[in-house]
């Protein structure tokens, strides 16, 4: 992939990782995220080089400021971001959101969001009779358009005439290099090399349209070897749930994955488990666990770690230390299946940093 050669034409052996705790428990599961890196390194001759930036609602909350366009740029030196959540109380809800996560994704132009959904061993999912064997696919989500651009407004505000729009706004550039994305991480997965677009073709039909007609067009030219599959996304959600076996790789539209990568998580056990990367594959990328910062469990040490260490996994993944990423994969599969008791927080039968040791022991 493109993240990995970028980064290795900058060093063989040392990346610049930024940290970006954030709010609530973010800090406690990232900790155990660069436990586990730091660990890892070690175990494979790599170094990584750490920095640290406060930006969440603390920092709001002091300054009036969430991360400035300046502070953006700087990010671009570095090889990758591990993030671990965003989200306080005392923050009104959309400030941190699109102040600091939908500024990042896409003033850094990270146009893919990357959701393996995989269910570990010993991780129970609410799906009867399934397996780890039932559920591993992924989904890619196009992460900078969609109903997500900010497009749009109110007329007649407040009064009872009041109009408010919010513009789907797709670009041919977006959709393509989305799809073609999807295609390629499908085409690597050697699974069973099948790609689900996942639309509404039957009521979008501009929008959606325009994703099928690039969808079958580049597929046939430049992927044939890759069966082409569609739902709609009420379908999808239904087949998910039903047929869980059934998908490989999903790709969709920002809003629907928003929707349908939450309903995934459930399915592989919960957001304890749950790990995302928002991708830019000739740029700079960030890996964060898909969970909230759950505030009232800050400080208790009893949060679930796994997530923001599979997070750190899909950085490995991406920086091009495939056999680091493997061998943290393997570590935590052995965890979840033979130590822990369950995903929920307070409930693992081990604390936060008692997991973070164990997948280091793992390794």
């Amino acid at each position: 992939m493109a993240q990995k050669s970028r980064t290795k034409e900058r060093s063989a052996s040392r990346y610049r990782i930024a940290v970006i705790g954030g709010d609530g428990t973010g800090p406690e599961v990232t900790g155990e995220a660069l436990k586990v890196l730091q660990a890892v390194a070690a175990l494979e001759q790599f170094e990584v080089e750490l920095t640290a930036f406060d930006y969440g609602g603390e920092r709001y909350l002091k300054t009036g400021k969430v991360i400035s366009d300046d502070e953006v740029e700087a990010l671009r030196k570095f090889d990758a971001l591990l993030l671990g959540a965003v989200g306080h109380p005392d923050v009104a809800p959309g400030i941190l959101e699109k102040g600091l996560l939908l500024k990042l994704r896409f003033q850094l132009d990270q146009y893919i969001n990357l959701r393996p959904v995989k269910l570990y061993p010993g991780v129970e999912t609410p799906l009867a009779g399934r397996g780890p064997e039932d559920i591993d696919f992924v989904i890619v989500r196009e992460n900078t358009e969609g109903l997500y651009t900010g497009m749009g407004g109110f007329a007649h505000k407040g009064t009872p005439h009041e109009v408010a729009t919010q513009i789907m706004c797709n670009t041919r550039m977006g959709v393509e290099r989305c799809l073609r994305f999807a295609f390629e991480y499908c085409r690597k997965r050697k699974d069973k090399k099948q790609l689900t677009l996942v639309a509404k073709t039957n009521v979008l039909t501009y929008a959606s349209d325009l994703w099928w007609r690039v969808f079958n067009e580049i597929g046939e030219k430049d992927y044939p070897d890759v069966k082409r599959d569609y739902n709609h996304v009420d379908a999808c959600c239904m087949w998910m749930v039903k047929n869980p076996e059934f998908y490989d790789t999903i790709v969709t539209d920002n809003m629907f994955g928003d929707i349908i990568t939450d309903l995934a998580a459930m399915i592989q056990g919960g957001l304890g488990v749950a790990a995302g990367g928002n991708i830019n594959p000739h740029g700079v990328s960030m890996f964060e666990p898909i969970g909230g910062s759950a505030p009232k469990y800050t400080g208790k040490n009893v949060i679930n770690p796994i997530a923001a260490i599979g997070a750190m996994r899909m950085m490995l993944e991406f920086l091009g230390e495939e056999k680091a990423a493997a061998r943290v994969e393997k570590a935590i599969t052995t965890v979840t299946g033979t130590k822990m008791k369950s995903m929920s927080a307070g409930q693992m039968g081990y604390s936060t940093t008692e997991v973070g040791d164990l997948v280091c022991a793992a390794l």
